[in-house]
């Protein structure tokens, strides 16, 4: 396969996926903030346990 053919699949496939997608409303945009914020809320919370055990640790 050479590179024309293969960026022509590379637009094809990208054409599919585009058309299926859609803009999220705003109920499901105000799902996937919330889910964002309580997934970096959780890994936050995991970082500073174990940032304060080594501290405490070390000390």
């Amino acid at each position: 396969m050479n590179v024309a053919e293969g960026l022509k699949g590379f637009w094809a496939q990208s054409q599919r996926v585009l058309a299926v997608t859609h803009k999220p409303r705003g109920q499901e945009y105000r799902q996937m903030a919330l889910t964002t914020a309580i997934g970096i809320a959780i890994i936050g919370t995991i970082g500073f346990v174990i940032n304060l055990l080594f501290h405490v640790l070390r000390s």
